[in-house]
């Protein structure tokens, strides 16, 4: 059975402070120049306003586990990304709002930069009122609510519709407040995007 201990953490972190993002990505619309990044000066690192333990930390993680894997912890709200030296990066996320984070085991089966959006007939059946007006579709940008990449999971060839995604809300990091999906802050997942491989598995774990 999929719990937390399976890969919780053994060790305190290696390092925490500033992580420098990738070099600047020209992509075919150019959005990556609207996010915001981490000020190179380590002790203005963060410019969210996210709580110390969610900015990007280095950790150690317990031995076996499969190297460019994510697992995210559902209680921590932590993402963790298994590198091949015996540590991990461990980012913040947000995770679904009551009743609608699904944990599991899944494949990373697609992964897009500034990805369009379509909200799901159940989000629309669920809330019309927030989600009708969507439902032809938003295209990519810094407003769209998958923010600048994403990671599409899947159960075999089936696309679950579930995201680890970024989003133009990094105040959200920390709390339950999607609809079933994990988000980052934009910096944060295209700096993750450059390192994960699709065919890659993603855990998400149960909020107990």
């Amino acid at each position: 059975m999929l719990t937390r201990r399976h890969f919780i953490i053994t060790s305190t972190a290696m390092f925490s402070g500033a992580i420098a993002g990738p070099a600047l990505a020209q992509d075919s619309v150019g959005f990556d120049a609207t996010v915001t990044r981490p000020d190179p000066d380590p002790n203005a690192n963060n410019p969210w306003g996210l709580h110390p333990r969610f900015m990007p930390t280095r950790v150690q993680h317990r031995a076996g586990l499969q190297p460019g894997d994510i697992h995210v912890d559902a209680v921590a709200r932590y993402l963790y990304h298994i590198g091949t030296d015996g540590t991990a990066m461990r980012y913040g996320v947000a995770i679904g709002r009551p009743g609608l984070y699904q944990p599991g085991t899944f494949r990373i089966g697609r992964k897009q930069e500034w990805p369009s959006w379509t909200p799901t007939a159940n989000m629309i059946a669920r809330e019309p009122h927030v989600y009708s007006q969507f439902a032809g579709g938003v295209p990519g940008g810094p407003e769209n609510p998958l923010g600048a990449r994403a990671f599409y999971l899947y159960e075999g060839n089936r696309d679950t519709y579930l995201r680890i995604h970024g989003t133009p809300q990094p105040w959200s990091i920390g709390t339950s407040a999607s609809s079933g999906c994990v988000r980052m802050v934009n910096a944060h997942v295209i700096e993750l995007y450059e390192n994960v491989e699709i065919g890659s598995t993603a855990y998400l774990y149960p909020q107990a």
